[in-house]
């Protein structure tokens, strides 16, 4: 008989309040894993394998009040995104653009190395597993007009406004 050296990681969330309702949290002794508004289009259950805890995110939750606050412009929080390399590249990119500045989907894709690949960037973008920690909000349609956000434009439009307020 083969034992398997992996180790099974315990699952934790917690849903914290923002202005734009309640946001899920959830994460392993990895860090953050997953963001996910609560009162989008795109909302989902705590994971079935998850325990319910608030105090493992109580930095988290601090830091995104902070940034709701308009007092915090970067994060500081582990984070553990799961992706393909591309995605990861993309995502890593996104930590990149400063806070209250846009990029275009094209200019994304032109600094993943890959200029042509801006509906690959959007597919990364809209995969992001932790929307406002990873911005993809700060990437907009070549036009300027806002394109799609997993929970819909409209928290897409607030977060926007959040930083410019505070830039």
């Amino acid at each position: 008989m083969q034992l398997i050296d992996k180790m099974v990681s315990m699952k934790y969330h917690t849903i914290v309040s923002s202005p734009l309702g309640g946001i899920l949290l959830v994460g392993d002794e990895r860090g953050l894993t997953a963001i996910n508004f609560q009162n989008g289009k795109g909302a989902k259950p705590p994971p079935p394998d998850s325990m319910e805890s608030p105090a493992f995110f109580k930095e988290a939750a601090r830091q995104i009040g902070s940034y709701f606050q308009g007092k915090r412009k970067e994060f500081t929080l582990s984070i553990s995104p799961q992706g393909t390399a591309f995605q990861l590249r993309v995502w890593k990119e996104l930590c990149r653009i400063p806070y209250g500045q846009t990029i275009s989907y094209r200019e994304l894709a032109r600094r993943v190395g890959r200029p042509t690949a801006w509906r690959a960037v959007g597919a990364a973008n809209r995969h992001n597993p932790l929307p406002i920690v990873i911005p993809c909000h700060r990437v907009i349609g070549s036009n300027g007009r806002l394109a799609g956000y997993y929970g819909g434009t409209h928290l897409k439009e607030y977060l926007l406004k959040l930083e410019s307020a505070g830039s």
